[in-house]
């Protein structure tokens, strides 16, 4: 069921729109062109379609090599017959590299000579993005297109198509539309998973003597739906992002969303763990202290259980800390003492605050003044403890939201007491 032409390629209406790049190499119009093309996109978007209907051009030869089992010597073996190729006979070499990030950089780095001098045209498939995958020098050399997923409409086209068509079943099976849709639904918008499964679904059908497709069929064929995700690229940083701002966002549902994706994509659940315990003193801060102590009893917790028992403290850390009460505060005050110390605005300890344990310690006048607060009523010493230079520098300025409320007032306090007429 691999289209044959541009006409027959579902989804990517902007990559193939008449007069685009792509259209070009598609249709032959740029068949001595040397232009390479990195297509970025989920599995079963069509990049390796593409790749052979670029490879269907007129005065074009088609190898194809994945970066699972080819090395550098398959590479410059590849680019030594594309030469003798377009010299000998006139005829340009697609080379399709599919999943070119699992390439190491010597061996995208043998790529280079062929695709620079034009030897070869590029046509490199990968499912992570390229930024962080591929060098930087055959990025700049390729047009880089992102393939968007393909929607439920794309799906339901292919595999009605896939039902009719001499390639496909031929009419040899009918599908009811509760079956399609649970078709469409489960195949996480894949369409390789999709004409896998109507395949399989056929297979069950037609062990029973049936010629009609079945939604029981399609669940047989297809268990549960795809999950998108890639540990090391754009899809793991952006599903992080999105479990980080949701529970800072108060929305417990999506929070459990997003750790419900990062579990089941296999991430490290240590690594999920990590986050949350930022996210407590990050996020949640002084406005429920506890939450720092969940969160790192999660942690723990993940570490002695293992999966999959430690999802389920790590749920109950991530509802605490997205229902909690909010406030950086801490973090902020932290932040802007960095911005002091880096700057400049140091000065030496107050002398009644140094160590005064050492021998000749006294006679340099450490510890001389030093007022120990449990002696005082209120337990705070009337005492300077910043450096001169900052001596009137408040850091921690209290929010107004949960416990951080009673903090603040406890604060305003604390400060008035400490200053040299401060009373209670």
């Amino acid at each position: 069921m691999r289209p044959r032409s541009a006409d027959e390629v579902v989804g990517q209406a902007d990559l193939l729109k008449p007069g685009s790049a792509l259209r070009r190499l598609m249709d032959g119009g740029d068949s001595r062109s040397s232009t390479s093309v990195i297509l970025f996109g989920p599995p079963g978007t069509g990049k390796t379609t593409l790749a052979h209907v670029i490879a269907k051009a007129p005065g074009r030869r088609f190898v194809e090599l994945s970066a699972i089992t080819a090395g550098v010597k398959d590479v410059r073996r590849v680019m030594e017959e594309a030469l003798t190729e377009r010299d000998m006979r006139g005829k340009r070499t697609v080379l399709f590299l599919d999943e070119i990030h699992r390439f190491t950089k010597a061996q995208q780095d043998a790529l280079l000579p062929g695709v620079e001098n034009g030897w070869v045209t590029l046509v490199a498939a990968t499912t992570e993005n390229p930024s962080f995958s591929v060098i930087s020098p055959l990025l700049s050399r390729s047009l880089l297109l992102t393939l968007s997923p393909l929607t439920p409409d794309d799906i339901r086209a292919l595999v009605q198509r896939a039902l009719r068509d001499e390639r496909g079943l031929a009419g040899a099976f009918a599908m009811g539309e509760e079956a399609l849709e649970d078709l469409v639904r489960l195949s996480g918008n894949d369409a390789r998973r999709a004409l896998t499964a109507l395949e399989a679904a056929a297979d069950v059908a037609s062990a029973d003597d049936r010629e009609e497709i079945t939604d029981d069929d399609v669940e047989q064929a297809l268990q549960k739906s795809v999950v998108r995700y890639d540990k090391d690229g754009d899809q793991h940083y952006d599903v992080v992002s999105a479990f980080i701002k949701s529970m800072r966002g108060s929305d417990p549902d999506a929070a459990l969303h997003y750790l419900a994706r990062m579990i089941e994509a296999g991430e490290d659940p240590r690594f999920i763990a990590r986050r949350v315990v930022i996210a407590a003193s990050e996020d949640v801060g002084m406005a429920d202290p506890t939450a720092l102590g969940v969160a790192v009893s999660a942690a723990q917790a993940v570490q002695m259980l293992g999966m999959p028992e430690g999802r389920i403290p790590l749920a109950q850390a991530v509802v605490h800390l997205a229902t909690a009460p909010k406030s950086n505060r801490a973090y902020m005050g932290l932040e802007k003492a960095l911005a002091d110390v880096r700057s400049g605005r140091i000065s030496p300890v107050p002398p009644h605050l140094r160590d005064a344990h050492y021998p000749g310690a006294k006679g340099l006048g450490h510890g001389k003044g030093y007022v120990y607060p449990h002696d005082e009523p209120t337990s705070v010493a009337r005492q300077q403890h910043l450096p001169d230079a900052i001596a009137s520098a408040e850091y921690y300025v209290p929010g107004k939201t949960g416990a951080e409320r009673d903090v603040a007032a406890r604060l305003e306090r604390i400060r008035r007491l400490q200053r040299p007429d401060g009373v209670d």
